[in-house]
């Protein structure tokens, strides 16, 4: 069996880390002909489920709503696969916050730690990687941001395999309402 500790520590790479660390957990790692036939019912069930056990981290919403409100312009990129970011967002009634969404499955072959993914991101968004900030909780997202050319806040809560306070962010904060505050210290 896999906890759900040990789950959260496999998250953040996308669908195929997530089902190669999940075998790797219970006996070893099979071909990657293997995976690929497994990741197809893996997304096909994920998608499915997608809100069964998820939720917002708490003050999420507001901080969307307080950003919204101040006139900030908002994408997801997410290596999550693109339909099942779409469900989670519509079930928590987060949908209308972002412009853009894209998924691990968007772009061809490109995701998070990428810049690329960011980049396409911001050119989808219409806006220039000086005027961004990436908000994320793991490696793969500071590492995103800094090829991308952005600064980065990490939350100090997550799915992060090492510490936050590691990660090398320009602003670390440890609940969404905290949020504004960093976004202005780094202006």
């Amino acid at each position: 069996d896999v906890t759900v500790d040990a789950v959260k520590l496999m998250i953040g790479d996308g669908v195929k880390k997530l089902v190669e660390r999940g075998f790797e957990a219970t006996g070893g790692i099979p071909s990657d002909e293997a995976v690929e036939a497994l990741m197809g019912g893996f997304i096909e069930d994920y998608e499915a489920n997608s809100t069964v056990l998820t939720r917002p981290f708490p003050g999420a919403k507001d901080a969307l709503e307080t950003l919204r409100k101040a006139g900030a312009r908002m994408a997801l990129c997410t290596n999550k696969p693109h339909g099942a970011a779409l469900e989670i967002l519509g079930e928590f009634g987060l949908d209308g916050y972002f412009e853009e969404v894209l998924g691990g499955d968007s772009l061809d072959g490109i995701k998070k730690p990428d810049p690329r993914f960011l980049l396409e991101t911001l050119k989808r968004l219409g806006v220039d990687p000086a005027h961004a900030v990436m908000i994320g909780d793991n490696q793969n997202d500071v590492d995103a941001a800094r090829g991308a050319g952005l600064r980065v806040i990490v939350l100090g809560h997550g799915y992060p395999r090492i510490p936050p306070a590691e990660l090398g962010a320009d602003a670390l904060i440890e609940h969404f309402d905290q949020l504004a505050a960093a976004l202005d210290g780094l202006s």
